[in-house]
């Protein structure tokens, strides 16, 4: 069992992805057709219309590319947190069909961790979940269930922290929206960390897409109202140096 954290890369993208944007975007106002599209279009031309897009908010042409991200190192709690973004596929690992007996990873929140007598504790309760799955499962292997049968209730004392991996894929379109909730300074800290990670990856591949992507606060207003951070300004700078 050992604290670990957070790895993110990217597996696959569409290709061409700001190419692919703006001949469907193109496509819905033009006559003649899609090969000659791919012809027409500068480079100047398709960020233009990128831009254009981005800033009416008509984003429907940003479906048509997307990202496949592995993650390692987060937390059932952050896991838990990611899957609500529903406009998404995920493939995470199994604790029905993977056995934790030989122990679990896990992440320590940064609060705990900076306190020796609360990462104390903290320790203190991983260990005593990894023991009382182990026992349980003995128990129930004893009883007749075996394998998987054992694993899925056993499983039950595992805390938040246990360390999970999982597949993502998102659109282009998805990914703004996860970015404006996920990488706001409200949002857990854990969360929003994976969130600037998958933004630094894609802002790489495709930047005309990605150039004001961040909380809501890096293109317009904060749209936390009352519960703003107030640094609206700072994390401005910070997301454009990205």
């Amino acid at each position: 069992m050992n604290e670990t954290s957070l790895k993110v890369s990217l597996l696959e993208h569409t290709p061409m992805p700001e190419d692919l944007v703006a001949l469907s975007a193109r496509l819905c106002y033009s006559p003649i057709g899609i090969d000659k599209l791919k012809e027409k279009l500068s480079k100047n031309e398709k960020k233009k219309l990128i831009n254009l897009l981005r800033e009416s908010g008509h984003l429907s042409p940003f479906e048509h590319v997307s990202f496949t991200f592995s993650v390692e190192g987060i937390s059932r709690a952050c896991s838990h947190q990611l899957v609500r973004h529903r406009l998404a596929s995920y493939s995470q690992q199994s604790q029905r069909y993977v056995s934790e007996e030989k122990g679990f990873d896990f992440i320590v929140p940064p609060s705990i961790k900076e306190n020796k007598e609360t990462e104390l504790i903290f320790l203190e309760a991983m260990g005593k979940a990894h023991e009382y799955y182990c026992r349980l499962l003995q128990k129930l292997e004893e009883k007749g269930y075996k394998g998987e049968l054992a694993r899925q209730d056993a499983r039950f004392v595992l805390p938040n922290a246990a360390e999970t991996k999982i597949i993502i894929t998102m659109n282009a379109r998805e990914l703004l929206h996860f970015f404006r909730v996920r990488c706001c300074n409200r949002a857990q800290w854990e969360i929003r960390k994976l969130a600037i990670e998958m933004l630094k990856i894609v802002k790489k591949i495709a930047p005309s897409l990605f150039i004001d992507a961040g909380p809501a606060c890096v293109s317009g207003k904060c749209s936390e109202g009352n519960f703003s951070c107030g640094e609206a300004q700072k994390i401005r700078k910070k997301f454009k140096s990205l």
